[in-house]
């Protein structure tokens, strides 16, 4: 029952979502294809619910085949993002498309954010339960790492992948496996409030 609840919330919340935002992403799409040379959407290989593979929808934050010069973020000065993908990446607009991705039942509202599968292929025992439940567009681990370019940012000379490793994985999947445990509907709720809220005052 709990599972169907959640589902009926993403798809009512996902739907309304798309219908009220329409007018921004065609703006922000817009915005994409001027700033650089490049398709609007980013296409990225995500591990979901029992380690499925699917593609996480984003607005395009860097120049076109970015992926090719590594997988990790450099930080807030990373020089394949462009102009308005920092913008977009400050507010979490990027994320909007994932919408699209909970209608389709490839992710949920709230869940633990989908990993790529260089990292999700590393998950052994106990941290196979985030792959339990549909990845989610926003959870606990997204609010407190919400400035992972910033938290990249402080590495100094450690390559990104293993700073990523090191710190950024651990603390995540910590919060991720403490949500799996205890999640709620009304919890659920609190996680898009507090996101929603941090988007608008940040």
């Amino acid at each position: 029952m709990r599972d169907f609840a959640k589902r009926c919330f993403d798809v009512v919340g996902s739907g309304l979502g798309l219908v009220v935002l329409s007018p921004v992403l065609a703006l922000i799409a817009i915005a994409v294809r001027l700033s650089s040379p490049g398709p609007v959407l980013f296409r990225q290989p995500r591990v979901g619910l029992n380690g499925r593979h699917f593609n996480v929808l984003k607005f395009r934050t860097m120049v076109a085949g970015a992926e090719a010069l590594g997988r990790e973020t450099l930080g807030t000065h990373d020089p394949r993002i462009t102009k308005i993908g920092s913008l977009l990446r400050r507010t979490k607009t990027d994320e909007v498309p994932q919408l699209v991705n909970v209608i389709r039942g490839e992710m949920s509202l709230v869940g633990p954010r989908p990993e790529i599968p260089h990292y999700a292929d590393r998950y052994a025992g106990e941290d196979r339960i985030v792959l339990s439940i549909r990845p989610g567009i926003t959870d606990p681990s997204s609010l407190e790492l919400a400035d992972l370019d910033s938290i990249m940012a402080s590495r100094g000379d450690e390559p990104p992948a293993d700073f990523y490793r090191r710190v950024v994985q651990p603390r995540k999947l910590a919060l991720q496996k403490a949500y799996v445990r205890d999640h709620s509907l009304g919890g659920d709720i609190v996680v898009i409030a507090r996101t929603l809220l941090r988007i608008l005052y940040r």
